[in-house]
């Protein structure tokens, strides 16, 4: 197989495994807040976290390569104090992977906290247990499927970036070029065959991650009846 290919590949699952991971220690406090505040601000949260849904990926790549850029105040401030530089970096994929894949993790996480009865985190607190306590230990295990969902959601998300990627990361070989664009660059050289490579090996991988979400949230949802 060849080695561009495989380094590829290896550069899309880790930006999606850190993506991933990284949301999903922001998605649990945002979702619990937003699934429990009554605060005025909620409607302008919530529309924050949701702009990535309906913004087309090249506005918002756009913005945020003003923003990383050494040019600007921001991007100059990063390099100028920490000698980091996003724009065609893998930490800028990062930061524009967790930014466009916010609502994909936060939403299901904020549909499991509201679903829960709220008798259930009035009885932890009876029993004297914490806020903390009662997040981590009460409420999370019962919200099991849409902690799943929005994982896999988010990392299916993230291996399927185009347009922000694109935008922010370039196609640096080894370091910022991911397969959606490699399945772009093949295209355009005519190269079908390694196109459908790496299309193929992503539709696979989709296939089998939506097929283990829908499996185990129905033998969950089996077990919780039983």
């Amino acid at each position: 197989m060849d080695q561009s290919f495989i380094e590829t590949m290896r550069l899309t699952f880790e930006l999606a495994g850190i993506t991933t991971l990284i949301l999903l220690i922001i998605g649990i406090p945002l979702g619990y807040y937003l699934s429990q505040t009554k605060s005025k601000l909620k409607p302008i949260i919530e529309a924050f976290v949701s702009m990535p849904l309906v913004l087309p990926p090249s506005v918002l790549g756009f913005y945020l390569l003003l923003a990383f850029s050494p040019k600007n105040s921001f991007g100059m401030w990063l390099e100028s104090t920490f000698d980091i530089r996003l724009v065609f970096s893998f930490e800028g994929l990062i930061i524009a992977s967790i930014i466009f894949s916010l609502p994909f993790m936060v939403h299901p996480i904020q549909s499991g906290f509201s679903a829960l009865s709220k008798s259930l985190q009035e009885a932890s607190y009876t029993l004297g247990k914490s806020k903390f306590q009662t997040i981590f230990r009460v409420l999370l295990p019962n919200i099991k499927p849409s902690l799943l969902t929005g994982m896999v959601i988010t990392f299916a998300h993230t291996v399927g970036e185009f347009g922000v990627v694109l935008m922010i990361g370039g196609n640096i070989a080894g370091e910022t070029k991911v397969a959606s664009i490699a399945i772009y660059d093949e295209v355009e050289a005519l190269n079908y065959t390694l196109a459908n490579q790496y299309a193929f090996t992503l539709f696979v991988i989709s296939f089998c991650i939506l097929l283990f979400v829908y499996a185990v949230n129905k033998s969950m949802v089996k077990s919780e009846f039983r």
